[in-house]
């Protein structure tokens, strides 16, 4: 979805210069964001970076300071939780252990009067879903993690909200029902259609669940964009260094107009595209790095220790004067520690940030 797309519907949700204070401190410094119907938004940020806070504000189970949250063009700041017509999905599955799985789903529901006849129906169309139709009978404790993951989802599901809400779903998980969770809950926007604002602080969730990222930092919003808009083009160097596994390398150094010249030794013309002097950094991506064994290339580093999981080879280097270099190496290859290897750095994988940590634009 394209962010300057316009449209005569109302946005699915519109936040207008949020902020939220706990006493004196203050954690979400005016954010401003429009999601559109149907979106799968992630909000992904390192601990602390208000993320949880945002979403809390949106459920409505916190006030924002100041700031106005729109619900399909509806203020909503003074309607409670419970009337904004969304549905929260929190890290702790938040069963009741002594009811069966049926009764968890159809609780809610009943707590709104609904009709007994339409209560069954959304909790067997959410069972078959969700494929938990033969758990009914069972109670949490019998459960798996992942299946009572999917019992969270579904109370969610059975209120037919705007808008589902994830807090940080999958981290009770292992890595192995994580994957697995991660494809079924994309599967799931994919069959139901409705808008979903997921928050993670783990980028691979984000990279591959996400139609936008929203990446905070310190309260603020960094960048917002498609995943591989954002790998591809970060607007500074803290996103930058926070979407790809293994991190970018950055390597400190200076600019001459539109020569740089790095601490480790390498001097290389950059396609800048405003040439300028002061200080930079380069970024480059581990799996940019050329690796050769004979030591031809760009530079020379020495292998300081590797990991070789099969398919990829991990390689964790130093240059002479101590910078660190990591390089994803996309087969299998023969290597020592101590060994020397030679780099080399394609200038269109170069990502180049100013003194204050922007992004400089470059030809490519």
């Amino acid at each position: 979805m394209n962010d300057t797309a316009t449209s005569a519907k109302p946005h699915a949700l519109q936040l207008k210069d949020i902020r939220k204070s706990f006493g004196n401190v203050d954690v979400i410094h005016g954010i401003d964001l429009e999601i559109e119907e149907g979106e799968f938004i992630v909000f992904v940020g390192p601990s602390g970076c208000g993320k949880s806070t945002l979403l809390r504000l949106i459920a409505g189970l916190d006030d924002p300071t100041s700031g106005d949250i729109n619900l399909e063009g509806r203020r909503v700041n003074t309607v409670p939780a419970s009337e904004r017509g969304l549905s929260m999905v929190f890290q702790s599955y938040a069963l009741y252990p002594h009811m069966t799985i049926a009764q968890n789903l159809s609780f809610g529901l009943e707590n709104l009067r609904m009709d007994k006849a339409e209560i069954q129906k959304r909790i067997d169309d959410a069972a078959k879903l969700l494929q938990i139709d033969h758990l009914m009978s069972r109670r949490p404790g019998q459960l798996s993690g992942g299946q009572r993951q999917r019992v969270a989802i579904g109370r969610a599901i059975v209120r037919e909200p705007i808008i589902f809400l994830f807090d940080e779903p999958l981290s009770n998980l292992d890595a192995e029902l994580r994957l697995q969770m991660r494809v079924e809950i994309s599967d799931l926007h994919a069959k139901l259609g409705n808008t979903m604002i997921y928050v993670t602080h783990d980028q691979i969730e984000a990279m591959t669940m996400a139609d936008r990222i929203v990446v905070l930092r310190g309260g603020y919003i960094e960048q917002v964009g498609r995943p591989l808009d954002l790998y591809n083009n970060p607007a500074n160097k803290f996103v930058a260094g926070f979407l790809g596994a293994p991190q970018m390398n950055f390597l400190e150094g200076s600019l001459d107009g539109n020569v740089m010249t790095l601490d480790c030794g390498m001097v290389r013309d950059v396609p800048v595209a405003e040439p300028r002097n002061g200080k930079v950094t380069l970024g480059i991506r581990p799996e940019n790095i050329h690796v050769d064994l004979e030591g031809k290339g760009d530079e020379t580093v020495t292998v300081q220790n590797f990991e070789q999981l099969g398919a990829v080879t991990y390689i964790y280097a130093e240059f002479a004067n101590g910078d660190k270099l990591t390089v994803q190496h996309a087969h299998q290859i023969p290597l020592q520690k101590g060994q020397e290897i030679g780099v080399s750095f394609p200038t269109e994988s170069f990502h180049l940030f100013d003194a204050d940590e922007k992004a400089m634009g470059l030809t490519r």
